[in-house]
């Protein structure tokens, strides 16, 4: 894709990047509206449609339209953390070494919170695929459209919280979403009337931050640590789903399939350290990705 066009506004950036693998990233189950397309990717962030192409130690963007500032962009692709001191902080077991050397470059975005919180609140008991399909229903009739240009997918953004405390159960039962649809339909109410206001979340201490979380109907500790890592910037935190769990039993506790989360939960506090959270989707990714392909 070029900006080339004299017709339509589009705007281009350019980042040089060390050890960014940009489809590890978007694939690795953190974020369900990225499509590849023409050799890169399409999703939304803030709004807008945005193209991504790695090539050659670079990140390239295209959005439709006019852009003077890409902060907007740098910070949810976590352009600027320091991910040689990342590595340096993780443990130095074995296990721990073979996911970062097999999945090096995978890195955390920074999402929108109540997009986050929306999308995992989705997310339960589902596949990945499974997710992406609910959510593009979801934004298809409940979205705002995105202007683009030709040649691009026609999209919508992702549903506000006023937009969906507005609509019906059965109306959000209708996007495939099942028994989920009235804990999504309650934490829109919620954040809508300000009982919750999941950006605000940020500024709490983590433990405090995940009660707070936890107080909406259909997010347990899972979903809210999700919510913490990969929207509200809590690096340290710790998401435990069946993936971890095979991963932690085998690597951690010797494959004893009985080890209990408040166990596992434990090591994850003590071991990893602050960097956590980019421990748990090296072995979330390579477990259920690399390591368990035939």
């Amino acid at each position: 894709m070029t900006c080339n066009s004299a017709t339509e506004a589009r705007s281009c950036k350019r980042w040089k990047v060390t050890d960014y693998d940009l489809d590890a990233t978007l694939e690795s189950g953190q974020v369900f509206r990225w499509r590849r397309h023409k050799g890169g990717w399409m999703g939304v962030v803030d709004g807008r449609r945005v193209y991504l192409r790695s090539s050659g130690g670079r990140i390239e963007a295209e959005v439709a339209a006019s852009c003077r500032s890409w902060r907007w962009l740098e910070e949810y692709l976590q352009l600027n953390v320091d991910y040689a001191r990342v590595l340096r902080g993780l443990p130095s077991d074995e296990p721990m070494r073979r996911a970062v050397d097999c999945c090096r470059g995978l890195r955390l975005l920074r999402q929108d919170p109540w997009e986050c919180l929306a999308s995992f609140i989705l997310s339960s008991t589902k596949q990945i695929v499974q997710i992406q399909q609910v959510i593009e229903l979801l934004c298809q009739r409940f979205g705002a459209p995105i202007g683009v240009p030709a040649g691009w997918p026609v999209s919508n953004d992702f549903p506000t919280a006023d937009r969906l405390a507005a609509v019906s159960e059965a109306e959000l039962r209708a996007c495939k979403m099942g028994f989920r649809a009235p804990y999504l339909l309650e934490a829109a109410r919620r954040v809508a009337d300000g009982r919750i206001d999941p950006g605000g979340l940020s500024h709490l201490p983590m433990a405090e931050a995940r009660e707070h979380l936890m107080e909406l109907p259909g997010v347990g500790r899972k979903i809210a640590d999700c919510v913490l890592l990969f929207s509200l910037g809590f690096t340290q935190a710790f998401p435990v789903d069946v993936w971890i769990q095979k991963a932690l039993q085998e690597c951690y506790f010797a494959g004893d399939q009985k080890i209990s989360l408040p166990r596992m939960h434990a090591l994850a506090e003590t071991h990893f350290g602050p960097w956590a959270g980019y421990a748990q989707q090296y072995l979330f990714h390579y477990f259920r990705v690399i390591q368990r392909k035939p």
